[in-house]
């Protein structure tokens, strides 16, 4: 066995030792509680009839694609979708990107330059520090939502400053401070983008997201709106002003480089968009989130406080967590346990996700096996 093969080896053995050891799974439970679905968009027949519809109306429909959107790859359908995406969330321009991984990336790596500082909620998405990382900036974080800790940083830096936060967080389903948090970059001169991954469908009329719902779509810098989550479908949109989308298509690797996304995706975000718009689901999701948590407290169970779809039970142990979500498993409950290294060692937990589609016969089937696993402990 050479270096890199023994190196390879090591690394997952260790791994596996320390119960981490990350595997593709085929499981599919009658009742989720474990998936980003959270509108019910991907099972939805009325998003699938909107989408055959919509591709029967494009003369020059191909199967494909054969380039990137600078080279062969771009369609007029393609730029049209993004107007009506901008339109819908009050923003001047928006470029689409295969995901948000490469939206966030692209986005951040081509911004900040060397001389300036990227400051970012020590909690950001994977996605966002890595484009952090591959840009020549200075870096620093600040503790979760500390606006004090915030400022502090801010006093520190140089250059162009671009500060780094998600709406709603991914793990804890906790709210970033957005309001407070954009008047404390204005005061030092700093651009604020923000990450609507899990607000999209969930806050705001018609699941604009949480800037749209505060009113500050014309103060962010950059908004990422990805179409993974609630949406149901593939791919993500930078938001921002056209100058932005400018410099993005000459200057983001992650867009430039990469062959286009085929026009059946376009024409699915599209079709998922037109139902966003025409169907309010925040009431039905809000009732889900208020049922659950009431029922929580009833129950006596500690729960994350969080007011979005996400619900975090933390277990501080990768073995109790993986026992709590093997167990609820067996009832045919889809949980899934959060290890370390996703999140911190000591903060494992189950991680659930509420939807549209949750019954609330579901939703106390659920609480009772926690209720059980509880007295168990």
């Amino acid at each position: 066995m050479n270096k890199a093969a023994q190196f390879i080896q090591e690394r997952l053995q260790a791994r596996a030792d320390n119960g981490s050891l990350r595997k593709l799974s085929r499981l599919h439970l009658p009742v989720d509680f474990c998936s980003n679905d959270y509108l019910g968009l991907s099972r939805s027949t009325a998003l699938k009839e909107r989408i055959e519809n919509l591709l029967l109306q494009i003369p020059d429909l191909t199967t494909g694609s054969g380039g990137s959107r600078l080279l062969s790859g771009n369609h007029v359908f393609t730029e049209e979708t993004e107007a009506m995406i901008a339109e819908f969330h009050h923003a001047e321009s928006g470029l689409i990107f295969n995901s948000g991984y490469d939206a966030n990336v692209g986005l951040i790596s081509s911004l900040a330059q060397r001389g300036d500082t990227i400051i970012s909620d020590e909690l950001i998405h994977a996605s966002l520090i890595d484009g952090a990382r591959l840009s020549h900036a200075s870096r620093y974080t600040f503790q979760h939502n500390d606006l004090a800790a915030l400022e502090a940083k801010l006093k520190l830096a140089t250059g162009n400053i671009y500060v780094l936060v998600e709406s709603v967080y991914s793990m804890d389903g906790d709210l970033a401070p957005l309001t407070a948090i954009n008047a404390c970059c204005k005061r030092y001169g700093a651009n604020l983008i923000v990450d609507e991954a899990h607000a999209l469908g969930i806050f705001g009329k018609h699941g604009k997201g949480r800037v749209q719902e505060l009113g500050l779509e014309q103060e962010v810098f950059a908004r990422v709106v990805t179409f993974g989550k609630a949406l149901g479908c593939h791919g993500a949109i930078v938001l921002g002003s056209p100058v932005l989308r400018e410099y993005l298509i000459n200057f983001a690797r992650s867009f430039i480089y990469t062959t286009a996304a085929p026009l059946h995706t376009i024409v699915s975000i599209h079709a998922a968009y037109q139902l966003l718009s025409e169907t309010d689901h925040t009431p039905i999701i809000t009732e889900r989130i208020t049922q659950y948590t009431l029922a929580m407290e009833t129950a006596g169970i500690t729960n994350t406080p969080s007011e979005s779809s996400i619900q975090t039970i933390l277990y501080n142990s990768g073995v109790k967590a993986k026992f709590a979500a093997e167990s609820l498993q067996q009832k045919g409950l889809d949980v899934r346990p959060i290890l370390s290294p996703t999140v911190p060692k000591g903060s494992e937990r189950l991680r659930i996700c509420l939807h549209t589609y949750n019954t609330n016969e579901e939703i106390q089937t659920l609480i009772s096996q926690l209720v059980l696993l509880k007295q168990h402990e």
